[in-house]
């Protein structure tokens, strides 16, 4: 018999260790799913982690992929971290960036065929508003009416992704396109596209936007009080109150920056790698940030790295399937592994295992 101990402190070996031990938990397990379908499962995990950094075949196109899957899921992680760090669950970035994606695509398509170098940065600051707007659904009915923001802000996802096929097929379809849904190739286009800024590294203005994230939050986080009270209302909420923490104002707050980089990611994505408004634009970006953020343990370091790790399972993926013939369900078992095994082992973390002694009467 053994039962669990709760840790005075959380452990800091563990909050170190899990994430590396969770990567290794899920290359095993995902080692023994490959084999049971009937590949070699070393040949699978080198595909998925060596090949796109290191084969001379493909490494030359597969690593300025690298920071292009990795700046949105950095991006939407740095916004969500914040809100976990202060005990806010917003579970509906997915929506946000596909509200930013449709907010900047349209201001951006009303203008057309204009090329005037200004309409690029309006179009960001669109996609930012596009986002926070359907961040404050969740925020405003939390404040106002305590309901929950993991229900509400999930649920907006659905209703994101109405919106965007109606775009698409609809108010948005390119009137070129001899009747296929999709908007105009935003990203052919000068004045509305989002290129590269050093030509072949795969660094275009969305990836340079998540790196002064990441700046941004650490100093908040470390260097602000902002960032105390952040700490401290996920940390203590009693204590954050009676520290003059206003509660409802921090989920606004929280919640919008959160909605402002899904936006960003949003806007950044549709003009530059996915080009258009599709049906299917959304790839699950906001979805596999929540990994990335707990991954990087809501830290703004960690979150870097952890996004590059999870792009390069997306990338990595792709060329399985390409050369493997994997499904790419199993793909996406494999990164919800990683984080099933994180979440595990968090519990360790905060908890002792202690072999119980039997009490007889």
């Amino acid at each position: 018999m053994i039962r669990l101990e709760k840790r005075p402190t959380p452990s800091r070996a563990w909050n170190i260790g899990a994430p590396i031990l969770a990567v290794v938990l899920t290359m095993i397990a995902g080692g023994v799913m490959f084999a049971l379908l009937g590949q070699d499962p070393v040949e699978a995990i080198r595909v998925i982690f060596w090949d796109p950094l290191f084969h001379e075949r493909f490494a030359a196109f597969s690593r300025p992929q690298l920071l292009v899957k990795a700046g949105p899921l950095i991006l939407i992680a740095i916004g969500l971290a914040l809100g976990f760090r202060a005990g806010i669950w917003n579970i509906g970035a997915e929506g946000q960036y596909i509200m930013g994606a449709l907010f900047g695509a349209a201001f951006g398509l009303a203008l057309y065929p204009s090329e005037s170098p200004l309409i690029f940065p309006a179009m960001v600051i669109a996609g930012a508003l596009g986002g926070w707007a359907w961040a404050m659904i969740p925020a405003i009915l939390k404040t106002r009416f305590r309901t929950n923001e993991i229900l509400v802000s999930l649920l907006l996802v659905y209703v994101a992704e109405a919106i965007l096929a109606s775009a698409a097929t609809g108010w948005l379809r390119n009137p070129e396109g001899m009747g296929f849904p999709g908007s105009r190739d935003l990203a052919r286009h000068p004045g509305t596209d989002n290129p590269e800024v050093i030509a072949g590294t795969g660094m275009h203005w969305g990836v340079i936007t998540a790196f002064i994230a990441v700046i941004a939050a650490y100093v908040l986080l470390n260097r602000h009080v902002l960032g105390y009270q952040i700490k401290l209302a996920g940390q203590a909420p009693r204590a954050a109150r009676f520290a003059g923490v206003n509660p409802g104002r921090l989920v606004i707050l929280c919640l919008g920056i959160s909605g402002v980089l899904a936006g960003m990611a949003g806007l950044f994505e549709v003009s530059g790698p996915a080009g258009q408004i599709t049906i299917d634009f959304n790839v699950g970006y906001g979805f596999t940030a929540i990994i990335v953020a707990f991954l990087g343990r809501l830290h703004p370091i960690g979150i870097l790295l952890a996004g590059l790790l999870m792009a390069l399972t997306y990338i990595g993926g792709e060329l399985a399937q390409l050369m493997l013939g994997v499904p790419a369900s199993a793909i996406q078992a494999f990164q919800g592994m990683l984080l099933f095994f994180l979440l595990a082992l968090d519990v360790l973390a905060n908890y002792r295992i202690k072999r119980a002694r039997e009490v007889v009467a």
